[in-house]
């Protein structure tokens, strides 16, 4: 009985040495993970196509025979909507700024305008006009993101080039006489700038749709001198359109070609 109770207290003794040896020993730290990779919004080349519609205006239309006999002159002229077409390549800078140069063609807008000529006398004239126009415009753009919320994007820029105005098929017709004149089909290069406002929408890293407002200044246009149906002309008679402007929707999408960024959950808020 006595060994029974002295292998009992052995054991009890043994255990509680093993639980003080335990206690003094060192707690082992958690393994060590890697931490997550930062996602850097980083520069990078990237190519750009547009497509579109125009919404045209005219200041006036001048020509040097108007001004015979000091007339009053009232006018309305109007273009039809065309379609635009464009591409690009750019390169986004850092995540607030970027810069791209673009080519366009603006399809074929047809041109309707009156004029109510009254000179001195009295005695009047109306004048109808009928042209179609269409251009080509390579502009260097540079934009500034405001900032991107629930991957949303809006923006606003501005860009200078050139715009190519071609003004084709003119005739000039006096209602009242019956005369009508023709112009020849011209194309001029003149300086273009335009201003940018739209939003963008990130669909994945690498690509981006952007719905953009534009308002582009193309300068003037030209036609040839104007001719009888005879061929009888006056030498340097041209007909101006002064100051050709255009409202412009455009939806855009762009590739970036930089390297795959990591992936992260969508932003919520970054300023």
């Amino acid at each position: 009985m006595r060994s029974v109770k002295f292998l009992v207290a052995a054991g009890a003794a043994s255990m509680l040495s093993s639980v003080a040896f335990a206690a003094d020993m060192a707690i082992m730290p958690p393994p060590a993970y890697a931490p997550a990779p930062i996602v850097e919004d980083f520069g990078g080349w990237y190519l750009r196509g547009d497509i579109g519609f125009s919404n045209q205006r005219v200041e006036r239309l001048n020509n040097v025979l108007d001004t015979v006999g000091s007339p009053t002159s009232v006018q309305r002229n109007s273009f039809g909507t065309a379609g635009i077409f464009g591409l690009g390549v750019g390169y986004k800078v850092n995540n607030w700024f970027r810069a791209d140069v673009t080519g366009e063609y603006r399809g074929n807008s047809q041109f309707f305008g009156t004029d109510n000529l009254t000179y001195a006398g009295p005695s009047y004239g109306v004048n109808t006009y009928n042209a179609s126009k269409n251009e080509w415009v390579v502009l260097g753009n540079a934009y500034v993101d405001l900032g991107t919320w629930w991957c949303m994007t809006p923006f606003i820029g501005a860009g200078v080039g050139g715009a190519r105005v071609a003004i084709n098929n003119f005739t000039d017709t006096n209602t009242p006489a019956g005369g009508v004149a023709f112009g020849d089909s011209v194309a001029k290069w003149n300086l273009a700038w335009a201003v940018h406002a739209g939003v963008a929408y990130k669909v994945t890293p690498n690509f981006t749709v952007e719905l953009a407002y534009r308002y582009l200044d193309m300068g003037d246009g030209l036609t040839g001198d104007l001719r009888t149906f005879d061929g009888i002309n006056n030498v340097n008679n041209p007909t101006t359109f002064k100051s050709i402007t255009s409202h412009d929707l455009k939806l855009g999408v762009r590739w970036d070609l930089s390297s795959p960024p990591v992936y992260a959950p969508p932003l919520m808020r970054k300023g």
